[in-house]
Formats: C-alpha cells, sequence, structure tokens
C-alpha cells in the first residue's frame, strides 16, 4: 500500500522514523530532534545548577553525557514526548500506567502507540479503520488485525517493551483518507 508513509532503518535514527511513520510524513529530522535534545540537557543543567554550582551533584551531572541524546543517533522518550507536544499536541501516557488503566480503554479505539525496547522505537498506528505496524525494521507496514491488536500490545509488553499511547489529533494524511474508504489484506 503505497499511501501509507513507512521510514525504513538508517543507522540508529528509529525515534526518528517512528515519530515521522506517526505522523505519516517527514517531519522531523535528526538535527530538529538533536536540537530539542540540547535544550532538554540545558534545561536539566539549569535545574541542577539551582542546588549550587559548586555542589558535588552539579559537577558530577556535567561530568555524564546526555540522557536525551547519544552519538549513534539515539532519542530519549523525553525528546519523542517534546517533539510531539510542542509541535502537534499530542501526549504519550505509559499503557499499563495505572492512570490509564483505570480508564478501561480497549486499544482499538486509541488511535496509534510508540513502542520501545531498549534503544528502538516504533510506532503502531490506526489507518483508517485498520490497524498498522509501522516498525522500521520491517520491510514495510505490517497489517494488525482488531483481534490481535490487544494480543500484540501485551506480548510487547512481556517481552519489556514499554508501550505509550498517542493521545490528541494526528495530522490528516492521504492513507487515513484513503483507508477509511478501502480495506486492505495482508500486504507481502
Amino acid at each position: 500500500m503505497e499511501a501509507i508513509f513507512h521510514e525504513k532503518q538508517e543507522g540508529s535514527l528509529c525515534a526518528q522514523h517512528c515519530l515521522n511513520n506517526l505522523l505519516q510524513g517527514e517531519y522531523f529530522s535528526p538535527v530538529e530532534l538533536s536540537s530539542i535534545a540540547h535544550q532538554l540537557d540545558e534545561e536539566e543543567r539549569m535545574r541542577m545548577a539551582e542546588g549550587g554550582v559548586t555542589s558535588e551533584d552539579y559537577c558530577t551531572f556535567l561530568q555524564q553525557p546526555s540522557g536525551n541524546m547519544d552519538d549513534s543517533g539515539f532519542f530519549s522518550i523525553q525528546v519523542i514526548s517534546n517533539a510531539l507536544k510542542k509541535v502537534w499536541s499530542l501526549e504519550l501516557i505509559l499503557f499499563n500506567s495505572p492512570e490509564y488503566q483505570r480508564l478501561r480503554i480497549d486499544p482499538i479505539n486509541e488511535r496509534s502507540f510508540i513502542c520501545n525496547y531498549k534503544e528502538h522505537w516504533f510506532t503502531v498506528r490506526k489507518l483508517g479503520k485498520q490497524w498498522f505496524n509501522l516498525n522500521s525494521l520491517l520491510t514495510g507496514p505490517e497489517l494488525i488485525s482488531d483481534t490481535y491488536l490487544a494480543l500484540f500490545l501485551a506480548q510487547l509488553q512481556q517481552e519489556g517493551y514499554s508501550v505509550f499511547v498517542v493521545k490528541g489529533d494526528l495530522p490528516d494524511c492521504e492513507a487515513d483518507q484513503l483507508l477509511q474508504m478501502i480495506r486492505v489484506q495482508q500486504m507481502h
């Protein structure tokens, strides 16, 4: 299905691919995500400095590498969350958090999820009336049935993944409009 935007893995830029696959377009570059990471680093440095710039904690903090990005192209959940919130007013909520679980929302009633394991990020998104795994390590989008979605998310959590629900209005995209009208079979 050519209408579905699917950025494939390049280096360790899975956070960028995850965001762009979620939003269905080339919205974020490594430069933009690095800028957000540096901004977060600076905010953290300023908060640490409030305890005194000569304090042992502050000196130790300055010796540490950034927790928001690394040289390989990895970006933290804070960078992803910040990018989505500032630009698109989207919020991330941990899927298995007590606050979210109290809502008792069936996953098929959501629009998208961001998943993370170790240093790999990927998106699961509803386009039209169907769910797709938009993992950048896959050769293309993978169809997920409504009945399998909850099992898939539970399996990811069992394997140690963090799963976040994306809340808010995603930008309009061609694939979403097209898939409102037609259903696709599994793509190979």
